[in-house]
């Protein structure tokens, strides 16, 4: 069965609010094993709503639709899929005394417009509703094609979703699958170049179809390949997924930093801890941004003793022994490495200095960075370049630091 999502709001074509529900509802058909080869936003306007809907029959089985079944004046939902059902609407005169027995039981009076919310397409059957007022809708289009009507607000959505139309769906289908699916998260290779690396593993799964291979960026979080799988089980979707990722890092190596939700802070916390380590920071450029990404991780007061922020060159001097001369470069990054051992009585030391901008500084441009980690008595050194702006450089800096960090606690084993 092919499933398609439309999202209607013209709030989400402004940005105001963010498509959430569409995300929650692809991962829910995935996990049931349904496919989901569209999603259409479409505002409040019944002729844009009945010519989205119309297209989604055409190529779709199901359509589901979230959002447009409030009592006001915008919430049109139900007259548009009612005249691409080519049937009139019915007010339920039993789902209105259920709505307002709703609204008592909450000590509250049913305004005349939540009436709305009782309309009926002829041939349409209620979802009931046991969070908030707005009964879903189940429309049949003839034999083999389906709408469903859901409400846009979040836990009413989440709830009805769960409750009846996936059973429903996975009902009129007989399927018995699983979609499953993993991000292996990169952090320090192009796009191009991870993709030329990973394209004969890409041509080899075509013939297949399944599993498959997409690559998604992130902006200043790296890029991830998100492995998908289809099978009969949860079981086997996983041992495919276990398969897919085993060949990737055989491919990509240490590029692969985490999985799913791991941040790159996440997945250096657990390697700190399994060593036994605590690490002491000392930025530049980065202004307190790399101690900020530590500090959020739960447990961080165990092996993240503090960050010396030195922004300022002659704080670098005083406080972190680093020898008079230009402090945007290698030597400097490295004596504040140490600088942040000594002072902070970490086992590990890491630092970042560098040219955010908008100037030149030290003879060097804007966008180049040094970074340097400290450990049992050695002390190695990286020089980055990035492109952006302030903030980006900022952000850059950070990650490539964190990730220096985590190739260095890798290689001592």
């Amino acid at each position: 069965m092919r499933c398609e999502i439309v999202a209607v709001g013209t709030e989400l074509l402004l940005g105001q609010v963010v498509d959430t529900n569409s995300t929650h509802i692809g991962d829910e058909l995935a996990l049931a094993g349904i496919d989901c080869h569209f999603k259409t936003t479409v505002g409040d306007n019944h002729a844009r709503i009945v010519s989205v809907l119309r297209i989604a029959l055409d190529r779709s089985d199901a359509v589901l639709i979230c959002g447009g079944l409030g009592p006001t004046s915008d919430d049109i939902t139900r007259e548009a899929i009612a005249e691409v059902m080519g049937v009139e609407l019915r007010r339920d005169p039993a789902m209105v005394e259920n709505i307002r027995k709703l609204f008592e039981a909450r000590k509250r009076e049913m305004a005349p417009s939540n009436a709305r919310q009782a309309d009926l397409p002829e041939g349409a059957a209620f979802i009931p509703q046991e969070r908030g007022t707005a009964p879903g809708l189940i429309c049949p289009m003839g034999e083999d094609k389906v709408m469903y009507a859901i409400p846009g607000v979040p836990l009413e959505m989440k709830e009805m979703l769960g409750r009846a139309v996936i059973p429903d769906l996975k009902r009129r289908s007989g399927t018995t699958a699983v979609i499953l699916s993993r991000m292996l998260r990169t952090w320090g290779m192009a796009e191009s170049t991870l993709g030329e690396r990973v394209s004969a593993r890409v041509e080899a799964l075509q013939e297949r179809s399944n599993p498959t291979i997409a690559f998604l960026a992130s902006g200043v979080e790296g890029l991830m390949i998100r492995v998908t799988a289809k099978a009969t089980t949860e079981d086997e979707a996983t041992t495919m997924l276990d398969e897919e990722e085993a060949e990737l890092r055989a491919i990509l190596g240490d590029v692969i930093f985490g999985v799913d939700r791991e941040s790159m802070e996440r997945v250096v916390a657990g390697l700190l801890v399994d060593r036994g380590m605590t690490v002491g920071v000392a930025e530049s450029l980065t202004g307190g941004l790399v101690a900020a990404r530590l500090a959020e991780t739960e447990g961080a007061s165990k092996w993240f003793r503090g960050s010396v922020v030195a922004y300022d060159s002659k704080v670098k001097y005083d406080l972190l022994d680093v020898p008079e001369g230009p402090v945007v470069s290698a030597e400097a990054a490295e004596a504040m490495a140490w600088g942040a051992c000594k002072a902070l009585e970490a086992d590990v030391g890491i630092s970042v200095t560098g040219v955010a901008g908008p100037t030149t500084q030290d003879g060097q441009p804007v966008g180049t960075v040094f970074m340097a980690v400290a450990l049992r008595g050695q002390v190695e050194s990286e020089e980055a370049h990035f492109a952006g702006d302030r903030q980006h450089i900022r952000q850059f800096s950070t990650i490539s630091l964190l990730d220096m960090l985590r190739k260095r606690l890798l290689a001592d084993g």
